[in-house]
This record gives structure tokens, sequence and C-alpha cells, in this order.
């Protein structure tokens, strides 16, 4: 067989007819996923939500809502963190065309269509597109709405420190940070400072990287703060409260963007609002209300940076019970010093409360179940999902992709429940998984076979020649 060679230049034909065009199989994730969608016409629900963001005769080439709303989602279940990239993956994958619903004669979105209707779409629509897939999961059984788990992580902005410049209303505002430490080594003698002796200057300064005096003027949202990792970034605030009832998956109820310098003690709210909002939803739904908790959020578990008098008080007050860890207090020879409660006999039965619930058998198991979920689902969603940095700018922006983002976590969990398997990489260790089982049932069935060629022939008839043989 003689090697072929590949040809240098080729003169395309003038026409291709459409049984000579490339086809491919297609990814079984992506059709089990079509067809779920399709199941609880997401296409048609999803073209009337949005049509008021559409013109009716003249207008740019648009981008059908189910093809962007289905971009997005691209974004999580293949982990590309860009719009860029999703058009360029979309755009090369036959599996992917296929999903989106787009013929190979026909381009696919642009990064740039893809960011001009997220634009256009406002943040509410996202919301409904996120509430109707928690109605797909309520369907399936896999939400309880009853009992809430809430965190918080950062995320890495898409700003850079070295763009900061002073607040109005502070010393040398509107300077950059290279600028004000110049001014700041002339005025210790220094005329002409080298970077060194700005690097000098930069460390023996205190409180150098405070909010109240610098911003970013690209993105004034990014807040100056210190990342999981330790590095110092301009970065968001990412809260989930995530739904930890009996026999709940853990979808994922609210998703919140927030500055990231704001305390956990003051951020919970606007999660735990849109949270008992969407449960609400649900219940009152008569496709999902059988489903969903009857008493809505009843229970919220939390770790200790949700620790403070006025929480403990004020979820007692929306009638919430509370599981938050409590922080390690001040001790005393080897005793906790106790706190002093007087004038406050509200926030002490609130955290007494609390405490009896935190040590006894049920807030154990929320514990150790919050570490579980709550955890797999920022896993999932920012380091598998590739979202822990953004390349998008605000709050509205980045909450936006993040609804959309979020929303395919939820349906990998109705995949999950499906197929198997929530992603369609976890397909790629599939064969690996089966492996070692398929092995080991082999070795069983060789066992059985052996044991049972010793009883026959120990039941047969001698050969003679064997006999003989055996005799000699």
């Amino acid at each position: 067989m003689a090697m072929g060679k590949r040809k240098r230049e080729q003169q395309p034909p003038l026409f291709i007819t459409h049984q000579d065009l490339p086809r491919s199989q297609g990814h079984p994730f992506y059709q089990t996923l079509n067809k779920l969608l399709s199941a609880h016409g997401f296409e048609d629900w999803v073209e009337e939500a949005c049509r008021p963001f559409y013109a009716q005769v003249m207008g740019r080439p648009s981008l059908a809502p189910g093809v962007y709303f289905r971009c997005l989602m691209i974004g999580y279940f293949e982990g590309i963190d860009s719009e860029r990239g999703i058009a360029w993956r979309c755009g090369d994958s036959f599996s992917l065309r296929s999903f989106l619903g787009i013929a190979l004669y026909e381009d696919t979105p642009d990064h740039s269509t893809i960011s001009r209707t997220r634009r256009l779409i406002d943040i509410e629509t996202h919301q409904r597109v996120f509430t109707w897939v928690l109605k797909v999961l309520a369907a399936q059984g896999l939400i309880s709405g009853k009992t809430l788990g809430i965190d918080a992580t950062t995320l890495e902005a898409n700003a850079a420190l070295r763009s900061i410049v002073r607040n109005d209303g502070v010393a040398g505002a509107g300077q950059g940070y290279e600028e004000f430490l110049t001014g700041l080594a002339k005025a210790s003698g220094i005329e002409t400072p080298t970077r060194e002796d700005l690097t000098r200057v930069d460390k023996s300064r205190k409180n150098k990287a405070s909010n109240d005096d610098w911003h970013n003027p690209h993105d004034p949202d990014a807040k100056i703060t210190k990342m999981k990792d330790g590095r110092t970034h301009l970065a968001h605030k990412e809260e989930h409260a995530v739904d930890m009832g009996e026999g709940a998956a853990g979808a994922v109820l609210a998703v919140t963007v927030q500055p990231a310098d704001a305390g956990d003690t003051t951020t919970w709210r606007e999660t735990l609002d849109e949270a008992c909002t969407k449960v609400n939803e649900l219940r009152q739904d008569p496709a999902t209300a059988e489903q969903v908790n009857a008493g809505g959020v009843e229970e919220a578990v939390a770790d200790k940076g949700y620790h403070s008098n006025q929480t403990m008080v004020d979820w007692k007050e929306v009638g919430i019970r509370s599981y938050v860890a409590e922080p390690h207090r001040p001790q005393k020879d080897g005793r906790e010093v106790q706190r002093d409660w007087d004038g406050k006999p509200a926030e002490r039965e609130a955290v007494y409360a609390n405490r009896r619930r935190v040590r006894g058998r049920r807030g154990r198991e929320l514990m150790r179940k919050r570490g579980e979920l709550i955890e797999r689902a920022f896993a999932h969603e920012l380091e598998t999902g590739a979202m822990r940095r953004t390349h998008l700018r605000g709050h509205e922006n980045i909450k936006k992709r993040l609804l959309v983002h979020v929303a395919g976590f939820n349906l990998g969990l109705v995949m999950r429940k499906v197929l198997g398997r929530g992603t369609p990489r976890g397909f790629q260790g599939l064969a690996a998984s089966l492996r070692a089982p398929l092995a080991a049932v082999g070795a069983v069935l060789g066992a059985i076979w052996a044991l049972w060629g010793a009883v026959v022939r120990s039941i047969s008839p001698r050969d003679e020649k064997s006999v003989l043989a055996t005799a000699a």
C-alpha cells in the first residue's frame, strides 16, 4: 500500500451535496441534554421570554435566545472561561454544532455576537432562565428547599493592580500607584527615585492596599482583597445558597455577586432573600409544589465567618433555625472567657440556641454535609468549570454569566441522574472506571469455570489411557 501525501494545493469544488458533508454521531451527553430541554419546552419558553429584546422587522442578524443560553452552558460543560473561547470551541466541534442546532454550512456565533446578546438581555431574564432550570430539577425530585447552606468565595477580577488610582477626597486624588510612590520618594529627599527606591518606599509604608484609598477606573466594582492562595488581587465575591434538604442533590438555589471586601455577616441577606424567593416560586408552581418542602426554607447552615450576634437574631426573627459554626473565643486558664450579655437578652438567647443545635447530632451531620455539598458546587463551577478568574467587568455582567454557568451545573445534576455523568468530560473516564469491575467479574467467572471443570472430571469415567499412564 503506497503512502499517501498531503495535497499542498487543493481546488475546492463548486458544489457540495448534502450527502457529502462530514457528519458526526454527536456526543451522547449533549444529545440527551437536548432531549431534556426539548421535553420541557425550553426553546419556545425562552424565545417568548426574550421577545422584548429583539426587533420585529429590522436589525442586525441576531442570535437566537436558545443558542445564546446554550453557548453559556457550554462554557461550564467544557470548562471554558471566556466567551471568545466558547465561540472558538463551538466552531470547531460537530457535537456542539448539533447541540446548538447550527448546520455545517452555517456560521457559529462569534464572541462579539455572544457579548452583545448578553448586554442586551437584562439580568431579570437571566434570573428567569435560572429559575426555569430549578423547576426542571424540582420536577425530577432533586430539590427540597427546606435546608440551605450558604458560603462565599472570591473571583479574580479582570483588572490589574498596577492600574489603580487614588480615590477622590484623599491625598493625591487621581494619581496612579507609581506616580503616588514617586511623590512620596521625592518628599523623603530622593530627587530622582529609581525602581529600587520606589520598592523600598512602598515596602516601608503601612495600609498601602486600602479600598478606602484606591480603586480601578476600568472596573470600579473590583476590590483589593486577599485570594484563597494568599495572593493580593482585585476581586469580586460570589455567594451561593445550596439546597441541603433530605433527598436533595446539592442544587444551587441562588447566586449573588458582591464587593470582595464586604464581610460575610453583611452579604448573606441578599443571598438568603434570593434563595427564599426561588423556593417560594417553586412552591407556587402547580407542577413542582408537591416536590418542594411545604413550609419553604426552615434551616440555614454556614461556617464561622457568618457568626455574629445580629445574624443569629435576624435569622431567629425571620423564622429560620440557624446552624452556624461558632468561632473560637478567647480563653483564660484553659477555659473560655465568659461573654458580657448585659442588656443583650435577645442576642444571648439566639447565640445559645444556635450553639445547642450545632453541637447536637443533626448539627454535626449538617456541618459534614455542608463541607461536601457547598465545596463541591464551588469546585465544579470555579475550578473544573474555569470561572475562578472572570473575563467580564461589572457585577451585573458577571452575574449574568454566573447565573447561566450555575444553571449548567444544576442541569448536570439531572444528567447525573439520567446518564450517571454530570458533564460530557465524565464519559472520558467511563471505560477506565468500568475496567476494574469487569476484570473482577472475569476473574470470578474464570474461577467458577475452573471449579466446574474439576467437578466434571471427578464424576466422569476415567480414560483408559490416562489410567495406564498414571500407573506407569
